[in-house]
């Protein structure tokens, strides 16, 4: 007579092969189960909103060096983030200084709505409307510029914009869309559709 346990073992051997696929199935299943019940709760954020600061500055100067540890470029203003995780920094209404780098030029002023500075110090953008302002020397008269958006490697002294400028250097009036600038040597391109009204010199007596 077969017993229940007979036809159980025998049902088994006939059916090997997905009898220890489902075996199998279940104990990938039990540890599963077993290691999400046993590891510790993940920690959940407390925190809602922005970014932290790293740290805030308020009514904040700073000064940039060149390679051969001379001001590079001075900046001041009301407001600096330094955001965690990014060493770089963002500043509001920053106001900012060009070493002119030549004997008897006077350095560039200017200010932005923003800015941005790396963490390395080499880029800066000016953000939103730039105006900048170089004093008049010898026989040279000031110079003003207005345009907006300037990226800036204040170690090479030199800067660039896309937007649309505007400059006036006594009665000369110069426009156009996009500029290079190298402060080093005054150089200054309006790179496209640039305009501009340049009255004859008077002559020295």
């Amino acid at each position: 007579m077969t017993t229940r346990w007979q036809t159980l073992r025998r049902w088994l051997r006939d059916h090997r092969l997905p009898v220890s696929i489902a075996a199998m199935a279940l104990a990938v299943i039990a540890v599963q189960v077993l290691q999400w019940w046993l590891a510790p709760a993940s920690k959940v954020s407390d925190f809602v909103g922005p970014p932290r600061s790293g740290y805030t500055l308020h009514q904040y100067q700073g000064i940039l060096y060149d390679r051969d540890g001379k001001p590079s470029f001075r900046i001041a203003g009301p407001y600096l983030e330094r955001r965690e995780g990014d060493e770089s920094l963002y500043l509001t209404a920053p106001r900012f200084e060009l070493p002119a780098k030549q004997p008897g030029v006077p350095d560039w002023q200017g200010h932005s709505l923003y800015g941005w500075v790396d963490k390395s110090g080499t880029l800066i953008k000016l953000q939103g409307a730039v105006h900048m302002h170089r004093p008049a020397y010898d026989d040279v008269a000031a110079i003003d510029i207005d345009t907006s958006d300037i990226t800036a490697w204040p170690k090479e002294n030199r800067m660039e914009t896309a937007a649309p400028v505007r400059m006036v250097q006594g009665d000369t009036r110069m426009s156009g869309v996009g500029m290079r600038a190298n402060l080093n040597d005054n150089h200054l391109e309006l790179l496209d559709d640039s305009q501009g009204t340049f009255p004859p010199r008077r002559h020295k007596s």
